[in-house]
């Protein structure tokens, strides 16, 4: 099974890009589709900072094609392998499921997130800018994705109002996203790609100005910069 990996990560990254243009496409959740309309919500980052899937997608595709032909049989890429291309499989799905429930589409992060950091935290310690940074880039972003998600159907469905919302999806995120980058001791990519997150919430919170959200997304800035300290690399 561990030469069977390689190709089916490769397939899965390449799904993974394409699902984008196989499908209807998805630029957010209308409104409308929460009984409480979601405009403008605090808790979601300024529209360019969603520029980054290319980057993912693209980083993604190289390092599976690097491993494919470089590393198909390295032991040290292996463990990680497994885990990544149910990520991507579930991510290749995401955007017609997505655009069918919130609701599913959260569950379907979550999914997305939890088989990401797997992939992450078994990642070997060779190819780090192939095989350990294009995960943890990914898996940043859908640590952010995941609180964006919280926070919109907690103001969505009337849970809570708007800013409450973010607040409490925004310390939940970045309680895990502390959690992971300080376990992890390495992948600075990880803690970066949170970082440009909470800059797109930062921006998108400025005009008119969210103090409680603006401070809040400086804050986790601020620890996750701190955290560096920690990391080995």
């Amino acid at each position: 099974m561990t030469r069977v990996w390689a190709p089916l990560v490769l397939l899965a990254a390449v799904g993974f890009a394409a699902s984008p243009l196989l499908s209807q496409g998805f630029s957010g959740f209308p409104p409308d589709r929460f009984p409480v309309p979601q405009v403008n919500p605090p808790v979601q980052p300024a529209g360019y900072a969603f520029s980054i899937w290319g980057l993912i997608y693209a980083w993604l595709i190289a390092g599976s094609g690097f491993g494919l032909i470089r590393r198909w049989d390295d032991p040290d890429w292996a463990p990680m392998r497994p885990w990544l291309f149910a990520s991507m499989a579930v991510g290749a799905v995401w955007i017609p499921l997505a655009n069918l429930s919130p609701v599913l589409a959260t569950v379907l992060i979550f999914i997305m997130l939890g088989t990401a950091l797997m992939a992450l935290f078994k990642s070997g310690d060779t190819d780090r800018w192939w095989q350990q940074a294009p995960i943890a880039v990914y898996a940043g972003w859908l640590t952010a994705a995941s609180a964006v998600s919280v926070g919109l159907l907690l103001g969505g469905y009337g849970w809570l109002s708007e800013t409450p919302a973010a607040l409490l999806a925004l310390s939940l995120g970045l309680a895990g996203a502390v959690a992971t980058q300080y376990f992890l001791h390495r992948a600075p990519s990880y803690g970066i790609t949170i970082i440009w997150a909470l800059v797109g919430i930062v921006v998108a919170n400025s005009d008119p100005l969210n103090v409680a959200v603006t401070a809040l997304a400086v804050i986790g800035i601020l620890v996750i910069l701190a955290l560096r300290g920690t990391d080995t690399e």
